[in-house]
């Protein structure tokens, strides 16, 4: 089974088309822009796992395979690797499609650390 035939039958955390103005001068979509989006996936995560408000702490091992473009599509899929007390750890994947096909590419990944906290900004149990 390959990488994609994995990830077509699950809903991803968020899908979005990349436009020109997320583009650099070349036409490939920015990496901050796609990090952006991969944040924010894994911070939709963050908070229904954490039962309310999650910031990102850290980013870990950003690795970009393949170049998104203009009209493309982006789906990406969040994982859940570890909890602690306070803390999750969270895998994310980027996956590129054209408008037109079925076939999805995988073009980068990252680990996202989120922290639980509560209303006054301080870390607290997640779940609770």
């Amino acid at each position: 089974m390959t990488e994609a035939e994995i990830y077509a039958g699950r809903d991803p955390a968020i899908r979005v088309t990349a436009m020109p103005r997320d583009t650099n001068a070349y036409g490939d979509i920015f990496g901050g822009w796609l990090m952006s989006i991969m944040d924010s996936a894994a911070g939709l995560t963050a908070a229904r796992l954490s039962k309310g408000r999650a910031v990102t702490v850290a980013m870990d091992g950003m690795q970009f395979h393949q170049p998104v473009k203009v009209g493309q599509e982006v789906s990406v899929y969040t994982d859940v690797e570890k909890v602690g007390r306070t803390s999750m750890v969270i895998a994310v994947e980027a996956w590129r499609r054209e408008r037109h096909s079925e076939e999805a590419v995988k073009v980068t990944e990252a680990k996202f650390t989120f922290v639980a906290i509560d209303e006054d900004g301080r870390p607290r149990p997640v779940g609770g």
